[in-house]
């Protein structure tokens, strides 16, 4: 079920005042049966696989709780290679299997595995690192074993984050289903804004600008320098838009009915380095990776100093990408990211005595930029639909192909797009200088708040596009 469809409207209009209908010890049993139902709107069988982990990591949490030594080890053992086996099996298989059978064609070798066609089970990684993070959790000794199946069920569907996040640690949502949450004019309001925001990213900006990105990138060598510049940039604002729009209906929808998730986003294009746009980009699965991968390398290769640190990097960076995706430019689009905080890590005394020479207006804003166009390069191997296509769109962008500022027919496109970077970039920068909050929805005066939310109703209705399709990290 897609946030962005009646289907939805309909979806919550009903889930949302039952659930403050109903007497509190039945509200997980309705919440879990309409996740169950918003999960199985997509593929209806794939709801077996997260069934499957479900009851693996059940008991596994609890057999982990109750053991000691290498037991309790091994009981974990069991719970990630059964989470890892389901999403390599369905995300890593072809690809695992296309690359090996190039490696065996050097030896004049063939494969006889076949390639497998199904579906990749939508939000396949954010459910399957939301899970593993529980028996992690754990194991380490965080997080008491939840004896309540049906809870626990709870925690790896709740249906605002079950398909794209943010995910959830078990110590920040697990509680929060045993708590009485009470209709607030707070939390409506809070979630009402996250909402309202959250659909103007996605409608009038992210699918706005997805029209002209995927002409361009469907076909790239056909466009100019110009064009492929264009398309780059947009890219950038559309998978922002549309992953924070994803991450603030979700927030919206679960606050209305008083659950707090993580925040997802904090306005990472203000960010002043590579490291700290990871800070402010995906956060929930920056510190998933953080947690879980880069501290035990580091901690597992401390005698090795910097290396460790720049191991680390690399590594957590280039998995990170394999996570987005099963295929050569994702790897890219990661270790490229590995590299630039490794860059940052080895230069920091130099970078702090170099932003104390220069004003800090200038160093800040200069690193803003060269930060977001790093960043936008980056993304082509992340868009590009081949390793092919990645590196002709930055050939043909280096080689100032065309007339560099003719925009064929694509200038209303192009003007109505800038309008809408314009309205979020205002918006994400009054966040970023109010203590994150936005300061036209967050706005004292209340004709303010209610100018506010008229303009970007009139604005969804005027410029937003309603058969933009699914969110662009459904696919992960």
């Amino acid at each position: 079920m897609l946030f962005n469809s009646l289907h939805f409207v309909v979806f919550f209009l009903i889930v949302t005042p039952l659930y403050f209908i109903l007497p509190h010890k039945f509200r997980w049993i309705m919440l879990l049966i309409a996740s169950c139902y918003f999960y199985m709107t997509f593929i209806p069988i794939y709801i077996l696989i997260l069934i499957f982990t479900i009851i693996v990591d059940y008991f596994a949490g609890i057999w982990i709780e109750k053991s000691e030594g290498r037991e309790r080890k091994f009981y974990l053992i069991i719970s990630l290679v059964a989470n890892i086996g389901v999403l390599a099996f369905f995300k890593y298989f072809n690809f695992l299997n296309e690359n090996l059978t190039l490696l065996m064609s050097q030896f004049g070798l063939s494969n006889a595995v076949p390639y497998l066609k199904f579906i990749l089970p939508v939000g396949l990684s954010f459910h399957t690192f939301q899970a593993m993070s529980y028996t992690i959790e754990v194991y380490r000794g965080n997080q008491a074993a939840e004896r309540h199946f049906g809870i626990y069920s709870l925690y790896v569907m709740f249906y605002p984050q079950l398909v794209a996040g943010p995910i959830e640690r078990p110590q920040n949502l697990l509680h929060q289903f045993y708590e009485k949450h009470p209709l607030t004019y707070e939390n409506f309001s809070i979630g009402f804004k996250m909402i309202l925001w959250g659909f103007f990213q996605k409608l009038v900006v992210a699918d706005r600008l997805s029209i002209f990105v995927s002409a361009v990138y469907q076909n790239p060598g056909a466009y100019s320098s110009s064009m492929l510049l264009v398309a780059i940039l947009f890219f950038a604002f559309q998978i922002y838009a549309d992953f924070a729009g994803y991450s603030n209906i979700a927030l919206g929808t679960a606050r209305i009915m008083g659950f707090k998730l993580m925040t997802n986003f904090n306005t990472p294009f203000f960010s002043t380095s590579v490291t700290e746009y990871w800070r402010r980009w995906h956060i929930s699965l920056n510190t998933w990776f953080s947690d879980y991968l880069f501290t035990p390398l580091m901690i597992a290769n401390r005698d090795w100093g910097k290396a460790a640190v720049i191991l680390a990097l690399m590594v957590t960076f280039g998995l990170s990408g394999l996570w987005h995706g099963a295929g050569w430019t994702y790897i890219m689009y990661g270790l490229l990211h590995g590299v630039a905080v490794s860059y940052e890590f080895l230069t920091k005394k130099f970078r702090k005595k170099l932003s104390k020479a220069i004003p800090p207006i200038i160093y800040n804003n200069v690193s803003m930029l060269l930060v977001f166009t790093y960043v936008c390069l980056t993304w082509v191997f992340f868009r590009a639909q081949s390793w092919g296509d990645a590196i002709m769109v930055l050939k043909r962008l280096f080689a100032f192909q065309g007339k560099f500022f003719v925009f064929d027919n694509n200038l209303g496109v192009i003007i109505y797009s800038l309008m809408a970077i314009a309205i979020l970039l205002v918006h994400d920068l009054s966040v970023h200088l109010n203590h994150g909050k936005s300061y036209f929805l967050y706005h004292k005066s209340a004709a303010v708040r209610m100018a506010t939310y008229c303009f970007i109703l009139v604005t969804i209705v005027l410029i937003g596009v309603f058969d933009g399709g699914q969110f662009i990290y459904f696919k992960f």
